[in-house]
Parts: C-alpha cells; structure tokens; sequence
C-alpha cells in the first residue's frame, strides 16, 4: 500500500486495518519520499513514518514494514522501482487506476492483484483539507479529531501549523 500519508490521517488508518484483514503482513510505501517541503508535501519521510508507527499498536506494527518511495515522475518507471524497493509481494491495495492496470498486466513482473480500498468519510478525511486546516489556523479541535493521537503528537512537535503556514 503506498500514500504520501500528508499527514497519516483516519482514512489512512482504516485503509490499514483494511488491508490488514486480507493480509498477514503488509509493505507501506512512503511516495515522494524524495520530495523538498513544499505545501503538497510538507512532511519529511521519516516523519511520515513516525506518524505510521505511532499511531499504531505494537501487535499492528510488528505486522508492517515501511519504505520510503521517491518519486520518478514516471509511472512505469516509479512501479519498477517499488519493485526494487519493497520485497515481493501478490497484492497491491491502491485506488489508483493506472496503477491498478499496470499492476494488473502481465509486464516483466509477475501479475499482481489489485484491490481497491474502500474510502472512509472521504470529504473530511482529506490530506489536502486538513494541511488546509491546520495551515490556516483551524482551531486544533477542528483537525486533531481527523488524524490519529500519534500523528496528532508528531504535527505538535514539528509544529506543523507554522510549517504549514510558511510553505
């Protein structure tokens, strides 16, 4: 399963969960892990992946593994290289059409099933609308109710609202 995860919010936790009932084990993509803050993508990696492990409990986490994607700007290329990355694996989670299809396809690779995820409260739990919120001066109250306590501990201690209002 790879997201950007800016910021890992509820819906990106029930994604888990979901993808989690259908598998033992689960590879989390950290995508345009390569990426310089800007608005879209204010979190660095590694803070994205301390949002992961700390919204999370020990018997979820020792069921994950994390690894960061770069982007490629190609999206052949960028499935290619996260079968570089991430060690073999026979299920894709995505809502991504093209990477659905091309997962899909018989390539050079072997045929991976794509599962669609379904959306939780998908107007709310929007990382775009809630970097807004927090950038714009949301009350927290508004925003922290969106994200889990561990990625609601992490946005403080980056101070993410500054951070965002700058970018």
């Amino acid at each position: 399963m790879v997201g950007r995860f800016q910021p890992f919010h509820l819906g990106h936790m029930s994604a888990l969960r979901f993808a989690l009932g259908t598998a033992d084990r689960l590879w989390i993509g950290i995508g345009s892990s390569n990426r310089p803050p800007e608005a879209a993508n204010p979190f660095t990696a590694a803070e994205r992946r301390e949002m992961i492990l700390s919204s999370v409990d020990a018997g979820t986490a020792a069921r994950i593994a994390i690894y960061d994607i770069p982007d490629v700007e190609n999206h052949i290329r960028w499935l290619d290289l996260i079968d570089e990355i991430v060690p073999p694996f026979g299920v894709i989670f995505t809502n991504d059409r093209l990477t659905e299809r091309l997962y899909s396809e018989k390539r050079k690779r072997r045929a991976v099933r794509a599962v669609r995820i379904p959306f939780l409260n998908r107007d709310e739990l929007s990382g775009t609308r809630i970097r807004n919120m927090i950038g714009g001066g949301a009350s927290p109250s508004d925003w922290q109710r969106l994200v889990p306590s561990g990625t609601r501990d992490v946005l403080r201690r980056c101070d993410a609202a500054s951070r965002l209002a700058d970018l």
